[in-house]
């Protein structure tokens, strides 16, 4: 994939972008997790690389993308928004991983004209209706209860807590890796923070698919899939042998899933 990436005011964010040799090809934009980076993806690569457009990038304050100052998601979106005008992209397809799923649904709120569909990875939706006031309170204490965690603790803990498969364990202390403890909870901090303060209802004219591992305990995450799902009518599919981290747990059936989404969508 070539390297890339696009300046603005409030830092610099690096992106990666492989275009296969037929014209015309759809295009997938992937967004990774919470203090992960844009190799969370690598099982999704080969697979799709040869048939569409695949965009991977580095969340604001994630991976290279660092600094970055004024983080929000709505931020987030509008870098987004500016990969694809730098790469003359006039719709795409959105997959959105856990936190990755917020700048995806941010992006689709702001321009929802530039999005063939969505699909939700283990992730969570934006709206008033599903957190209660008691929710969006625990959000906020992600980043005090985290220092309380030795270094090891912590890291261990996030990447036993996503994975099922020695692969994505693996993967998750990879990403990890680079990172200090201060970062890892800085992240966790505004990340959460954030969403609190931006939350608001919002409407999709595009399809969405939510998919949802089998064995993910992350949080409230499968209850706010399923009512996510009840309430909108969206479909939900369920990755089997999978836990938080299922495109890594169970890279064929995601990658099916994506690829049968795409091709439902565009028929």
């Amino acid at each position: 994939m070539e390297h890339k990436f696009l300046q603005s005011e409030n830092g610099t964010v690096h992106y990666w972008v492989t275009k296969p040799a037929k014209s015309g090809a759809k295009c997938i934009v992937f967004t990774h997790g919470l203090t992960a980076n844009h190799t969370m993806f690598e099982k999704q690569i080969d697979f799709f690389k040869d048939e569409y457009c695949v965009i991977l990038w580095d969340v604001p304050l994630h991976g290279l993308s660092v600094p970055y100052k004024d983080f929000s998601y709505r931020q987030a979106a509008l870098e987004l928004k500016g990969i694809l005008d730098k790469e003359h992209i006039e719709k795409a397809f959105l997959v959105g991983m856990s936190m990755g799923g917020y700048p995806c649904q941010m992006f689709g709120s702001m321009f929802p004209q530039k999005v063939e569909g969505f699909v939700a990875l283990d992730t969570t939706p934006f709206g008033i209706a599903y957190y209660s006031k008691t929710d969006l309170w625990w959000l906020k204490q992600v980043e005090p209860v985290a220092k309380w965690f030795s270094d090891k603790m912590l890291r261990e803990s996030m990447a036993k807590s996503v994975s099922k498969t020695p692969y994505s364990y693996n993967k998750m202390k990879e990403m990890l890796n680079p990172l200090k403890k201060e970062q890892i909870i800085q992240q966790m901090g505004i990340a959460y923070g954030q969403f609190a303060v931006e939350n608001k209802d919002m409407t999709f004219p595009f399809p969405v698919l939510i998919l949802l591992g089998d064995s993910d305990k992350t949080g409230k995450v499968k209850k706010y899939c399923c009512t996510w799902a009840q309430k909108t009518g969206y479909p939900l599919h369920i990755i089997r042998n999978a836990a938080h981290f299922a495109n890594g747990d169970n890279p064929q059936q995601v990658n099916s899933e994506i690829k049968n989404f795409i091709e439902k969508s565009i028929s």
